[in-house]
């Protein structure tokens, strides 16, 4: 018999009421004063959820807060122009999660009087909320008895049972979705939800479990076989793939040149210095000039280089070269645009208005710190 097979909905149901107890005990006295667990608004708890997908909590907590400053509701989000949401979200990566608070905010208006709606099959017709966001919604917000299992509850839950194959087959996920139906403390989702995810987050943790300070470990099968630093199994990682960009910062009279992605591209509707990656056997320097035409039909001139920077995106890993430049003739400064949606002339200060993308906004973090100005600024 298979370890994965040990925990049964009978003796699942058996260890519930002491295991709820237990967590919960734990729950109440080392959960995090996250500020949207002051009064679990609806708003405020959707807002969190979508942030903390993928983003380390510490790091939602800066960005939660900033938010709720600008957006206080709701209808501030329906509201404001696509460009103040993407700008409020720079650096969070994933723009489509942020695009989709906006597209949803407006229906939230529309159709439900600028509420959450308190239905689960509701909340799944909105843009960018899927079966967790949903979960989670009602659990914490609504105090609905529905199960919550974000990555930290799989990691805890494949230790619990010892589960002896990879999170995301399906067998394995059949048997983490009984588990959470069992042990569900359906008087109090809210609190048990988050506990679990609590316990995930800062005792059941990926490297170095503190399994001495876990107030479940007594049902802990991975560690009854010793099995805890196997556990999850973990999948076979996908090999990061390279690819190499160059762009150009072209520059005229104290401004320089940007461009709107368009929206259906990665980093849709985000603001950059044109550019693109090398073709087979070209330089960098090449590859600016050759994109900066093909996407402009600017033809630029003088190019140094200003610098390159790494950033990660999903699988890949992108070497970004820049390079600063001017255009031949000053004349005609419009572009005829064949890779973006709208341009802009703008000085430095002015760069700050814009949602830029990891890599180009390494590239702005790199001017400030050298005290770069386009020629011809004026103080």
């Amino acid at each position: 018999m298979k370890r994965h097979n040990r925990y049964s909905p009978g003796n699942i149901a058996k260890i519930a009421p002491k295991f709820q107890k237990a967590l919960l005990n734990w729950f109440a006295l080392y959960q995090r004063p996250f500020p949207w667990r002051s009064g679990y608004q609806p708003y405020q708890v959707w807002i969190s959820e979508v942030m903390g997908q993928q983003t380390q909590m510490d790091r939602v907590v800066v960005y939660f807060n900033n938010w709720i400053k600008s957006f206080p509701d709701i209808q501030a989000v329906a509201a404001a122009p696509e460009q103040k949401i993407l700008k409020a979200w720079e650096g969070l990566g994933y723009y489509s999660r942020a695009r989709n608070i906006h597209k949803t905010a407006a229906i939230l208006v529309k159709e439900y009087g600028g509420t959450i709606p308190e239905e689960y099959k509701a909340l799944l017709a909105l843009p960018g909320i899927g079966p967790y966001t949903a979960a989670a919604i009602m659990s914490i917000a609504f105090k609905q008895p529905l199960t919550v299992r974000d990555a930290n509850v799989e990691r805890l839950f494949c230790r619990l049972a010892d589960i002896d194959q990879p999170a995301k087959e399906k067998q394995s996920q059949r048997l983490m979705q009984q588990m959470g139906e069992q042990l569900l403390a359906r008087e109090n989702p809210r609190s048990f939800n988050q506990a679990l995810m609590e316990l995930g987050a800062l005792v059941c943790t990926p490297g170095r479990p503190d399994c001495g300070s876990c107030p479940v470990r007594d049902w802990c099968l991975a560690l009854r076989f010793d099995s805890v630093d196997l556990r999850p199994v973990p999948t076979q990682t996908k090999k990061k793939i390279d690819i190499v960009m160059a762009c150009g910062i072209i520059c005229d009279s104290g401004q320089m040149y940007i461009q709107q992605r368009l929206p259906d591209d990665v980093w849709g509707c985000l603001w950059e210095f044109p550019g693109g990656r090398l073709e087979p056997g070209e330089a960098p320097e090449q590859a600016a000039v050759r994109e900066i035409m093909e996407e402009t039909e600017f033809q630029v001139t003088d190019l140094e280089p200003f610098a390159t920077v790494v950033h990660y995106y999903t699988r890949y890993r992108v070497t970004l070269h820049s390079f600063t430049c001017g255009l031949q003739t000053a004349i005609n400064k419009t572009p005829v645009l064949h890779a973006a949606s709208e341009f802009r002339w703008v000085t430095r200060s002015e760069l700050n208005q814009f949602a830029f993308p990891s890599g180009h906004r390494k590239l702005l973090e790199k001017m400030k710190q050298d005290g770069f100005f386009p020629p011809g600024t004026t103080t």
